[in-house]
């Protein structure tokens, strides 16, 4: 669905960024009126069920579904609770297609109509099988692309605006101005993040020598984000250098550290803390992308906190682009971790208790005519 669904042309404003976003989610979602009339999906809606809004809005949402469907129960406690709400292993048979399984979150809007999103598990009508981690970052390499080319220039416009504003403004007025300049030099910072994810170019990868890396990334954090926490390290002095990118793997690193330092304040006690761990795994291969053959990726990076542990209903999605344990996070910072570390030839996972959370990077190793091993 185009976003001129919800914004005049040249109308560039937070309504439009929320369309957009809408669209562009890697999760299907559709918009239901109180009647039960289907007003808008999104692409990932259309793409699940294979076909457009105009067929998907003929007859009402409601009448599809079966008597006592749980969709049915999911939008109507949205509406009478007036909060979001989640129903897991919801069996939905729509629109003449085979039933399948997805857990479905329903949030009610301001007028009176409901945003209900499923996550499909594994796969669903004929679904090809290449994760829903791919399939969300391919989805959020269009939106880069639509950022950068739709947002940017009227931005440089608005900002220049202002600043001409400023010079000539009253003493009183001249904050306003600033106040303009600094918003959108804001949201040009968020449209650069979203564009990182449409640099599909290859790392400039060189051996490097990890524990430089990550003593880079311990000084940034101990000055910034991990400013009052325990960081400590425990480091493999004898790894081999690794093969990558240094300013995507400090990157990778830094991101990491922040979520674990923003998980350890949040203890509250004053005993947070960090620690990062280095080792060789023998014998470790992985699988960078489809088609490509295995690799080895015996460098593991692990990064652990004492914080809380990661939400369980998160944990099978939280790679996902929009998926965020931070009320205010923009789920952008896992999403664009996995992109770079796929990128590298390598793999990124994580555990997580009450406690204790690791996550744990494996990159491949640089041989000695320095390509990787």
């Amino acid at each position: 669905m185009s976003t001129q669904h919800y914004a005049t042309q040249n109308l560039i404003d937070l309504d439009l960024l929320k369309a957009s976003a809408f669209d562009a989610s890697p999760e299907p979602s559709l918009v239901v009126s109180r009647d039960g009339a289907l007003l808008a999906v999104n692409e990932a809606a259309e793409a699940l069920f294979g076909q457009g809004l105009a067929l998907l809005t003929r007859g009402r949402f409601g009448a599809a579904l079966p008597a006592g469907s749980a969709l049915v129960s999911l939008l109507e406690r949205a509406r009478a609770e007036g909060v979001r709400v989640r129903e897991r292993g919801v069996e939905i048979s729509l629109f003449g297609h085979p039933s399948f399984s997805a857990d479905g979150a329903a949030v009610p809007l301001a007028d009176g109509t409901v945003m209900l999103t499923l996550h499909v598990r594994g796969g669903a009508l004929g679904a090809e099988g290449n994760g829903a981690e791919q399939a969300g970052l391919r989805t959020i390499v269009g939106l880069g692309h639509m950022l950068a080319h739709e947002i940017k220039n009227p931005l440089a416009g608005i900002r220049g605006a202002a600043q001409l504003l400023k010079t000539g403004a009253r003493a009183e007025d001249a904050p306003l101005a600033q106040l303009i300049v600094d918003e959108t030099d804001r949201i040009r910072r968020l449209v650069d993040r979203m564009e990182a994810f449409s640099d599909d170019a290859l790392p400039d990868s060189r051996p490097i020598n990890i524990h430089q890396v990550l003593d880079r990334v311990k000084a940034l954090a101990a000055n910034g984000v991990a400013d009052g926490l325990q960081l400590s390290d425990h480091y493999d002095p004898s790894l081999p250098p690794a093969y990558g990118d240094e300013d995507q793997l400090i990157q990778i690193f830094l991101n990491l550290v922040k979520n674990a330092a923003e998980a350890a304040h949040s203890r509250g006690d004053g005993r947070g803390a960090i620690t990062i761990h280095t080792a060789y795994r023998h014998g470790v291969k992985v699988r960078a992308a489809k088609g490509q053959s295995l690799r080895g990726a015996p460098l593991e990076v692990r990064i652990q906190d004492n914080g809380p542990g990661v939400p369980g209903h998160l944990r099978e999605s939280l790679f996902q682009p929009f998926v965020s344990t931070k009320t205010n996070g923009a789920g952008l910072g896992l999403a664009l971790v996995t992109k770079l570390v796929s990128g590298h030839g390598g793999l990124i996972d994580f555990e997580s208790e009450p406690g204790r959370t690791t996550f744990r990077v494996l990159l491949p190793i640089a041989s000695e005519e320095g390509i990787p091993a």
